[in-house]
């Protein structure tokens, strides 16, 4: 049998990859856009329809602006289909011509993209400075192309990642809806749920992380209906688990997911391995092809698709204007939950490092380099400026992080808020009541929107943190919501509760005829 051989230069790999990573740092796929639309033409809660109005503007003005959508650009994951026909040409493994691909991506000096990842997890987890290495996976297949998947998985999504093993009679969608309940807003919905199915532990969840990059088809399916057992159970999932009333953001309202993806793998008569991953709202990935005839071009997509959402179109009701420069305790006390601020004036940054270091020099008895006195910490890690900007892409981290810091530093510092993304935890929420320092949160997925309101930037210590350096950010208008106050009331709760109660009461109306 005549077989056609192909040969492909590593080089041509290196350059795909290093261009694939580029394009999806600040071009979102555009079924998710669609979708994503369609979830802001029906979202009748104030707090979730703004938020989504911000990580629609946000992908069009990083669409424009050729910079990231968010500013954790992603652990990069690949699944490269390799056919047993194509040589590939060159002295490095597979491993390795992908990780120049990943190297060049993340130190372009035009688009710089965040290097997150940290050698020696156990130890001192020292940043690798180029996002290197990449998570890959490889099948040998027939033919004589590498069709590749890429993506760039954000820290948030990742770490709400959850396995199980249930009885062979379990119910895979109780356990799904059951966790999904549990994984609180820190993987920034609304997003995707893609769920691995069958073989074992490792097989379960590499087939929940592949099939997240399939395309969004949600609102065909439930068009056209199930043709299978797999279809079936992705749609009853994606009413469940929006039946939540989890929101965008966890803010309540009525679109948590905007797809659910389902794969299946044969798995021994005692076992039904699940594995669940979360999609956040940047969901970056692509597939591609090559075939020996150089590497691939990315065209860019057709920006019409992405909606005319302004500024105009966001925070219309109830703003208050905060004077960061000029706060009191008796102001910051006032704020009530759900409400949207604007805030201007100078702010600090800090992450889980910074935090982590500042509480060692409390508990050492020295001095932090920085007076929180009656300031306002923004957990964030910045893009690193490009092309004259003042600050890269800037949106927030899961606050969660911090709350095992929260009651030493506020205790020790004077701090007057913080701002981050998602929920804090019931300790952390206690030491807010007991030192009346109230939480707030930016919208994950909005990180180049945000950044247009930082009008200067400075480090101003821990420099060597790298990104994780505290900052201090003078911004104009930059957007927060109240989450949770003095009295200790949280919008992730009170949120998703209201409209988990509204959708119930409208289902019920519906079945009645009402």
């Amino acid at each position: 049998m005549n077989r056609t051989r192909s040969t492909i230069a590593g080089e041509d790999i290196a350059k795909s990859v290093a261009d694939a990573l580029q394009y999806i740092s600040y071009y979102h796929p555009t079924d998710y856009i669609r979708h994503l639309l369609q979830a802001y033409a029906r979202e009748q809660s104030l707090a979730a329809k703004n938020a989504i109005g911000q990580i629609l503007l946000n992908s069009r003005m990083a669409a424009f602006g050729r910079r990231p959508i968010c500013q954790d650009t992603g652990l990069v994951v690949v699944f490269a289909k390799v056919g047993m026909d194509a040589c590939i040409k060159s002295a490095a493994s597979f491993a390795d011509i992908v990780n120049e691909g990943v190297r060049r991506a993340y130190l372009d000096p035009d688009n710089p993209l965040r290097p997150s990842i940290v050698s020696d997890p156990l130890g001192g987890r020292v940043n690798t400075q180029d996002n290197t290495p990449a998570v890959v996976h490889v099948d040998l297949v027939p033919g004589n192309r590498i069709e590749i998947t890429i993506a760039a998985k954000g820290g948030g999504s990742e770490n709400k990642a959850r396995f199980a093993t249930l009885n062979p009679g379990a119910s895979v969608a109780d356990w799904v809806v059951d966790t999904v309940s549990t994984l609180g807003s820190g993987w920034c919905p609304p997003g995707l749920i893609s769920i691995g199915i069958g073989g074992s532990a490792e097989k379960a969840m590499l087939l929940a992380k592949e099939v997240m990059n399939e395309p969004i088809d949600m609102s065909e399916l439930i068009s056209r209906g199930p043709s299978c057992a797999e279809e079936a159970l992705r749609i009853e999932l994606y009413e469940r688990i929006n039946a939540l009333g989890i929101g965008a953001q966890g803010l309540g309202g009525l679109t948590t997911v905007v797809d659910v993806k389902v794969a299946t793998y044969p798995t021994h008569a005692a076992s039904k391995p699940v594995a669940l991953i979360p999609q956040c709202a940047a969901n970056r990935h692509l597939k591609f092809i090559l075939d020996g005839t150089g590497p691939v071009s990315f065209e860019p997509p057709d920006l019409s698709d992405w909606p005319q959402i302004g500024h105009e179109d966001l925070h219309t009701t109830g703003v208050r204007r905060v004077n960061l420069d000029a706060l009191t305790k008796e102001e910051t006390a006032s704020w009530r939950c759900g409400e949207t601020l604007l805030f201007s004036g100078k702010m600090l940054t800090g992450r889980d490092a910074a935090h982590k270091r500042m509480v060692e020099l409390i508990d050492a008895g020295k001095p932090i380099p920085v007076d929180l006195q009656g300031r306002v910490i923004y957990y964030v890690g910045p893009v690193r400026a490009a092309r004259g900007e003042v600050v890269g892409p800037a949106g927030p981290t899961t606050s969660s992080r911090m709350d095992g810091f929260t009651e030493k530093i506020l205790a020790q510092t004077g701090l007057y808020a913080m701002v981050g993304k998602a929920e804090r935890g019931p300790a952390a929420i206690e030491s807010i009541v007991k030192h009346r320092t109230p939480y707030l949160i930016a919208v994950g997925g909005a990180a180049y929107l945000i950044s247009k309101s930082i009008k200067a930037a400075r480090i101003v210590a821990f420099e060597d943190l790298g990104m994780e350096a505290i900052h201090e950010f003078e911004v104009q208008d930059m957007p927060v919501i109240m989450a949770v106050d003095v009295e200790g009331n949280s919008i992730h709760e009170s949120g998703p509760l209201e409209w988990r109660k509204r959708m119930a009461a409208d289902s019920i109306a519906r079945s009645i005829g009402v």
